[in-house]
């Protein structure tokens, strides 16, 4: 169902609440836009209205947003997070919010990622925006400490807004210079070969220094079979679960004593990515987390059944 393109905001959710009304949905699942989706929510009275968010909410920086954002969740008879870490997040900067909140973690499709386990390249990956959160100058440095122990191996750098942050990366991408056509470096490149390195790496590193509400790059790496290193922050643990080598904090010496540990150890490191892509298939597959989904929904309807009138909204 569409709307007309070329629509001014103000138009543009007056035709989508036309259509939802004539549709007449049970419930209404917003992904993401908090704003706009709690415009849609307060204008349409009579579904179930639930916000799944794949990225944390910002938490209030004053009165004033504190105020904004407890009328925007009002809005809404559930929110959704994809880890039980950003829900723990939520309820931390919201410690009055009394409402409805779970966590259903994002899916990955394994098969659009999967690589050999048995057979990759000697090859070390890191993908993410190139931006000190994500711990990029970290993994440059220790990056260099193993390529310097081992010739034999390469790294690959997938550097997503690299425009935006290039001022702060560029002097660490250039310390990596020194190792020539061992080292590539894609700067915002499309999704293929992201997926194309990820299916050849031996060992992938996810160093995020912030709490992800999931981290899909982790995902990514168990599906197309690299044995990783991970921060282990936010959500990142849901996602790997026993399957990685945990870093933190994800600082350069710890980083590359991990790394240099599956370099050397290639037992330890195949059956890490065997059980790695395994874990991603039996937990985080679309068959698995649709399951929970409508599982979810299910639940809120009976409780909506169960109830007489309208649930009231709870306080943020």
């Amino acid at each position: 169902m569409t709307v007309p393109a070329g629509l001014g905001k103000a138009a543009r959710t007056h035709a989508v609440a036309a259509l939802l009304r004539d549709f007449g949905p049970d419930i209404v699942e917003y992904h993401q836009q908090l704003g706009p989706a709690a415009e849609l929510a307060r204008g349409l009275p009579g579904p179930i209205h639930v916000l799944y968010r794949h990225t944390r909410i910002k938490p209030p920086g004053n009165p004033f947003e504190r105020f904004r954002y407890r009328a925007r969740l009002r809005a809404f008879d559930h929110l959704l997070f994809v880890s039980e870490a950003a829900t723990e997040e939520f309820r931390a900067d919201y410690p009055r919010f009394g409402g409805s909140v779970s966590a259903v973690c994002n899916p990955i499709d394994v098969e659009d990622w999967r690589g050999d386990v048995e057979d990759r390249d000697p090859l070390i990956l890191f993908v993410g925006r190139a931006m000190q959160e994500k711990g990029l100058d970290a993994f440059c440095a220790a990056l260099a400490t193993v390529l310097d122990r081992h010739p034999d191996w390469r790294g690959a750098l997938m550097l997503g807004d690299w425009e935006k942050h290039e001022a702060w990366a560029a002097p660490h991408v250039r310390a990596l210079e020194r190792f020539g056509d061992r080292v590539e470096v894609h700067r915002s490149a499309p999704i293929a070969k992201v997926i194309e390195l990820t299916r050849r790496a031996a060992i992938a590193v996810t160093p995020s220094r912030v709490a992800e509400a999931l981290g899909l790059t982790a995902l990514e790496a168990h599906a197309g079979g690299a044995a990783l290193v991970s921060s282990g922050r936010g959500g990142l643990r849901e996602a790997s679960g026993d399957h990685a080598l945990y870093v933190d904090p994800p600082e350069a010496p710890g980083l590359a004593e991990a790394m240099l540990r599956l370099v050397e150890d290639p037992a330890l490191r195949l059956s890490m990515a065997r059980a790695g892509q395994a874990h991603v298939i039996a937990v985080h597959s679309p068959v698995v987390r649709t399951g929970q989904l409508d599982d979810l929904r299910g639940r809120l309807l009976d409780q909506r059944r169960g109830v007489s009138g309208q649930s009231a909204h709870p306080a943020a």
